[in-house]
């Protein structure tokens, strides 16, 4: 920022310096002159005549002779940085144009649109070619297709974002900075990008690059031609009513419905009402590995992701005429061959709520789902999947299991409740996974919320400061082991989250915990009782050490223990419990 002042007569200019422009105001003679900012701006007045000027960008005004002049200029300079729109394609990051992948690696600065939960599929396909040392401005949608009490109502919502997206990216053109906007497809074709375009493009340099859509993805991996010769083809969006869809549906040669999703019902009505639902094709995330085709009739309501769409090739080539097409058509069969995967997917300790969006859409694509009886139950049933409940005391033949069926091509979810890396199936699938039969069948470990921090949640935060996490069942290791690992816990002075405390068959483990630990740490010593966190049976009791009544504490149970720093606060909602950061020196 600079400022100069010039003095002429009884004038005063002083005029002021924006991100990179010049600002001149003249006061003299009756006239009043002023120039500001954005980039630029230049305004010069004379003979009782007002000149001003606005520049978004860049501006240039003149006032001469009698009355007034106003200019407000949004002309595009050099100073200011880029804008780029730049289409990514339909997901595979092979499919990234070279021209795309360039501008993506030399930006300055790299925006891109997410839901909520902050995961952008525009920022994961272009991540190959991100330095890792750029601006990024992620953008978040307020709202998606849930309600909200903006005043002025869901497009209020959406037009206000917009709105405040497009100046935070001009915030960073008026300095300079290059901006590479990232979207999925084109950014042109019912692209999150264009909002920012019709903001933005009249007052900066702009460029749109564009991209593989989807309904090109569509078309290769059904293996298709979409049209041919003298035929129409008509995009659709499945937002329509399914009357209006039945009707351009009836009138066209092929076409292409986007927007599936929640609006796949509707769809599939007229489609069926245009006599082409046999015709039609579903894809999902087109050349990506999660990718799925099959012929649209045979698709349930319920497995249908926004991310897909429907397509009506063209009918000049006849499904037998492309020999590639039943292969390629297969992909989410589980009979298809090479290809399969076993991803081990935590559930949290109860409820939807507490699954993470990673593991929903992990048990949403998935052919198997494998796992002990009371956790497969707990994901809802769809008719297109099989199931294969077992024992709990079966870990290694239930790993073994869900590695065959990937291997024959299947995509296997294996079920653990909480994380499956804490005490549950992530260790065991991977142990066997080492056996050189399923050296090449690929295994991904999906984390979930933990008994134990959902009971500590619950409490307070009793795990605030250094804590273990143990389990008390002898099935796989002997008491004396847990007894050692107790007391030097104890002794460490830490925190403990004690899994597993008792079954119908171990009855005893708690009373023994609880005498040990008791000759290590003072009678008073917080104890939290979690039972079935999550669910409909949820209690949670703070007790004390030397009060806890093993009576009270079953499988279905988790303990936190506190250590010497732990402490317990009446608050009007009951009891709380935490365990400061800071501890003695």
């Amino acid at each position: 920022m600079s400022e100069f002042a010039a003095r002429d007569g009884n004038a005063d200019r002083p005029a002021g310096r924006g991100a990179s422009g010049r600002g001149l105001e003249g006061d003299g003679g009756g006239v009043t002159a002023s120039a500001g900012g954005g980039a630029r701006g230049f305004g010069v007045g004379g003979g009782g005549v007002t000149a001003a000027v606005g520049g978004g960008v860049g501006g240039f005004a003149v006032g001469g002779g009698e009355g007034d002049v106003s200019a407000d200029a949004a002309v595009v300079d050099g100073c200011a940085g880029r804008l780029w729109g730049v289409g990514l394609g339909p997901g595979d990051p092979e499919l990234v144009t070279v021209k795309a992948a360039r501008l993506v690696r030399e930006a300055d600065v790299v925006a891109y649109h997410s839901a909520r939960h902050g995961r952008s599929i525009a920022r994961s396909v272009a991540e190959p070619y991100l330095r890792g040392d750029q601006i990024e401005e992620a953008l978040i949608y307020p709202v998606t297709t849930e309600t909200t009490d903006h005043p002025g109502g869901y497009r209020g919502a959406i037009e206000e974002f917009y709105a405040t997206c497009a100046e935070r990216l001009a915030a960073h053109l008026d300095a300079g900075r290059d901006v590479v906007v990232l979207c999925e497809g084109d950014p042109l074709f019912y692209g999150s990008y264009m909002h920012i375009h019709k903001r933005l493009a009249h007052r900066y340099r702009t460029e749109v690059v564009p991209g593989v859509t989807s309904v090109s993805a569509a078309s290769a991996v059904v293996a298709r031609p979409l049209v041919e010769r003298d035929e129409t083809l008509t995009i659709l969006p499945g937002t329509l009513p399914a009357e209006t869809l039945a009707a351009r549906l009836a009138e066209t040669d092929s076409a292409a419905i986007l927007k599936l999703g929640r609006t796949f019902t509707s769809v599939r009505e007229a489609l069926e009402r245009a006599g082409r639902l046999e015709e039609a094709w579903y894809v999902e995330r087109a050349t990506t590995g999660r990718q799925r085709v099959a012929p649209l009739a045979d698709v349930a309501a319920e497995d249908v992701p926004y991310f897909s769409l429907a397509i009506l090739p063209s009918r000049l080539t006849p499904p037998h005429a492309m020999p590639g097409a039943e292969v390629t058509a297969t992909g989410g069969n589980p009979d298809r061959g090479p290809g399969g995967e076993v991803v081990v997917v935590g559930l949290g300790p109860a409820g939807r709520p507490w699954l993470t969006p990673e593991a929903q859409d992990a048990l949403a694509t998935a052919d198997d789902l494998v796992g002990y009886g009371p956790y497969l139950a707990r994901v809802p049933p769809n008719p297109r999947q099989r199931r294969h409940a077992t024992d709990n005391r079966v870990e290694a033949e239930r790993a073994a299991h869900a590695l065959e069926l990937a291997r024959a091509g299947s995509r296997v979810a294996v079920v653990s409740s909480g994380d499956p890396g804490v005490f549950a199936m992530a260790s065991a699938v991977l142990e066997v996974a080492c056996e050189p039969r399923f050296a090449d069948v690929p295994v991904r470990v999906l984390p979930g919320l933990t008994a134990a921090q959902a009971v500590a949640a619950r409490a307070g935060a009793p795990l605030g400061h250094d804590y273990c996490v143990l389990s008390l069942s002898d099935r796989l290791k002997p008491w004396d082991v847990i007894a050692e690992r107790l007391a030097a816990a104890a002794r460490a002075d830490l925190v403990l989250a004690i899994y597993n405390p008792a079954s119908r068959s171990r009855t005893w483990q708690v009373a023994a915990a609880r005498d040990l630990l008791l000759g290590l740490r003072a009678p008073d010593t917080p104890v939290v009782i979690g039972r079935d966190v999550g669910g409909p049976a949820e209690s949670v009791r703070v007790t004390t050490l030397a009060k806890l009544d093993p009576a009270e504490v079953d499988m279905r149970c988790l303990l936190v223990v506190g250590s010497s720093m732990t402490r317990v606060h009446e608050r009007s909602g009951g009891a709380t419990v935490f365990t400061p950061r800071r501890y003695p020196a």
